[in-house]
């Protein structure tokens, strides 16, 4: 491997060392576990994978890009899904793509698709929920505060290789934050197991000096009015869910983070999950 790719593997102002750092120490948990790394990239994930003992199914939109040998890297488009059988895989890494795929609900239902039950699902992706993301989207409607454009179709075409295939590697056009991975992830049958930190942005940590026990106040305001205004649902389902919420909205490794790093468990098939949800709208032909 480049020597340029190790130092970028052992980077702190890299997502891959926090990556790096938890495999390591969840090896046992990892370990003879069949996990796929989609999208690859490099490869750097799956050689870490292949290290502490578990098998490595490597997939990508262009695995040109990936530099590990001893382990084939194979093309695959969200889009198009993943060319492997239902319940296949132990566990999923999905680093630094999300942000990347247009129909973010189907992927997480094309990963619960591949994954047994109790399966582990590791998501990271840039932090659009910290304070800095909310004050530049504010301010610009852009990914980061006053250094890029929001995204067009200029800067934000990342790959586009006609020959090789017609999908196209779009760069942050969906950058997602915490609440909106969370409920996606959980109509696709997935619930949040931890949220692991990464670093601290420093333009985000003057920003919750200064409005934090403003986030606080309006946060809990909300979830109280919520909490008497739903009638549809008993106080413990709705305690439940809205509680869980308002944590994230106000969690403060969150609001001050560069990266969210989420790891979810598969609890139930994804066909199940609507047999379990009410709708909110009135029945059909009543007034």
């Amino acid at each position: 491997m480049p020597k340029h790719e190790v130092q970028y593997e052992d980077d702190p102002r890299s997502i891959k060392s926090y990556v790096k750092k938890y495999l390591l120490k969840n090896a046992v948990d990892y370990s003879g576990k069949k996990i796929i790394d989609f999208p690859a990239g490099n490869g750097i994930t799956s050689k870490i994978l292949r290290d502490i003992g578990a098998e490595p199914i490597a997939f990508d939109l262009f695995p040109e890009y990936f530099l590990i040998e001893g382990i084939d890297c194979k093309r695959a488009s969200i889009a198009q899904g993943i060319p492997l059988e239902d319940k296949v895989a132990d566990g999923l890494i999905c680093q630094e793509g999300i942000e990347h795929f247009s129909d973010q609900l189907g992927a997480l239902k094309e990963f619960n698709r591949l994954l047994k039950m109790n399966a582990l699902l590791l998501i990271t992706t840039p932090n659009h929920s910290n304070l800095r993301s909310k004050l530049s989207y504010l301010l610009f409607e852009s990914e980061r505060f006053n250094t890029k454009m929001p995204p067009n179709e200029l800067d934000s075409i990342w790959m586009n290789k006609q020959d090789i295939t017609h999908e196209i590697y779009y760069g942050h056009i969906f950058l997602i934050g915490i609440q909106k991975l969370r409920v996606l992830a959980k109509l696709a049958g997935f619930r949040i197991k931890k949220i692991h930190f990464t670093r601290i942005k420093s333009t985000s940590l003057l920003l919750f000096i200064i409005f934090y026990p403003f986030i606080l106040l309006l946060n809990w305001i909300t979830y109280r009015k919520n909490m008497r205004k739903n009638k549809d649902y008993d106080s413990l389902t709705k305690r439940q869910v809205y509680h869980e919420i308002f944590k994230l909205s106000v969690d403060p490794k969150i609001l001050v983070g560069g990266n969210l790093m989420v790891e979810f468990i598969k609890e139930k098939d994804f066909h199940e999950v609507g047999k379990h949800l009410k709708s909110k709208h009135k029945e059909f032909g009543q007034a």
